[in-house]
């Protein structure tokens, strides 16, 4: 069935597809369409789950990790200082290696107030033990959402699907919403394995005081199973390509094969990109661009395989780390930091606030990168009005 829905309502359905059994609500701009979806789809029978009401964000995710422990299918979404409120029961979710689901549609932090798109917010929670999946546009927001339970079952741990605040949030595309029956095949019904939940017929103590001598191991199990999952991702897209014909994967390249420039863009900003690669390309420019779909675990051997056959490396950021620069600028220079003779990396800061990144933008930084024999800063800041 091809609907014409809006990117929050995509998830709502990737959700009731994945069949999720717990569903904690709170609202917040921009994502309170997806949790408004969702209650009316369990009001009205479409959804067989537990619709939970909290009183805040904290709340929100205390009740999903409840709930995985217990063995169910959990979800929530949240935005900003909505995901900042649940920074604490990140850690808690992926240390206790629990398969919850979450929206986060990016919105930036204040203060100043703002209800626009900024990826600082997930960004921030970079460390916490959650998979990161950033989404382009609303059919890839719906399969993400069915992918990332698999993905989270498969390893036990939290998976945190990404998009833009209002470019996809609240702009209608359409989708192509599958069968149950092609779900299911991907994402069968939810069956932990014994003894990862609480179980009356079979009682152990879960998250409890830790010493040293095995506090460390623990930590070296959740970076194993971070690991895998970029495996586990792999596996589930090539089983939805064989469902659906869709295809995707951690990183997407797009005219790199010959490219002198490689631009490295993420979520929608990656469209307006591969628009400007066509453009320069009718100009004899030798451009090429890669977008990055997973952000943890950081693919960073396909990262590498594209970009070291570059001249020069610019990466596009839509978040800032205050004294350091752009996030992804910082990762794809770690990334290549061990291989002899790679390209330089110019970090560009654009589109902070929810302010649009245009042709002209993503033309900018291609004429600056290409200009440059090397960066003259470490972040050079794009459309400022100063």
């Amino acid at each position: 069935m091809k609907k014409v829905i809006m990117g929050n309502h995509s998830v709502s359905y990737g959700v009731r597809l994945a069949r999720a059994e717990v569903i904690a609500a709170y609202p917040i701009t921009p994502q309170t369409q997806i949790v408004e979806e969702l209650s009316e789809m369990c009001s009205d029978g479409r959804l067989k789950a537990k619709f939970v009401k909290v009183e805040s964000e904290h709340s929100a995710m205390a009740c999903c990790i409840g709930a995985a422990s217990a063995g169910a299918r959990a979800f929530t979404a949240t935005s900003s200082q909505g995901l900042a409120l649940m920074h604490e029961l990140l850690h808690w979710a992926s240390a206790a290696r629990l398969p919850i689901v979450m929206t986060n549609v990016n919105r930036a932090l204040g203060p100043g107030w703002n209800i626009w798109t900024e990826q600082t917010d997930s960004l921030a929670q970079r460390d916490t033990g959650w998979i990161q999946l950033y989404c382009e546009d609303n059919q890839e927001v719906l399969d993400s959402t069915l992918m990332a339970f698999r993905v989270a079952e498969a390893v036990r741990l939290p998976v945190m699907i990404v998009y833009d605040a209002f470019f996809l949030s609240h702009t209608y595309e359409p989708v192509d919403i599958p069968a149950q029956e092609e779900a299911d095949a991907l994402l069968p019904p939810y069956k932990p394995a014994r003894g990862t939940f609480m179980d009356v017929e079979d009682p152990r103590t879960f998250s409890n005081m830790t010493p040293p001598d095995y506090f460390m191991e623990m930590r070296f199990k959740i970076e194993r199973a971070m690991r895998r999952a970029k495996g586990e991702f792999e596996r589930a897209a090539a089983e939805w390509r064989r469902l659906t014909g869709r295809s995707y994967a951690a990183v997407e390249t797009y005219r790199c094969d010959d490219a002198e420039t490689v631009l490295v863009a993420v979520s929608t900003a990656a469209s307006t990109a591969r628009v400007m690669v066509d453009s320069l390309r009718e100009k004899g420019r030798k451009v090429g661009l890669l977008k990055m779909r997973m952000f943890r675990p950081f693919p960073c051997r396909e990262v590498v395989d594209v970009l070291r056959k570059a001249r020069k490396v610019a990466v596009l950021d839509r978040n800032i780390s205050f004294g350091s620069g752009g996030i992804f600028a910082a990762e794809i220079k770690a990334a290549l930091s061990n291989v002899p003779g790679h390209p330089p990396v110019y970090g560009y800061i654009a589109g902070l606030g929810g302010r649009d990144i245009t042709p002209a933008t993503i033309e900018e930084i291609f004429d600056r990168t290409e200009d440059e024999d090397a960066p003259e800063d470490p972040v050079t800041w794009i459309g400022l009005k100063l």
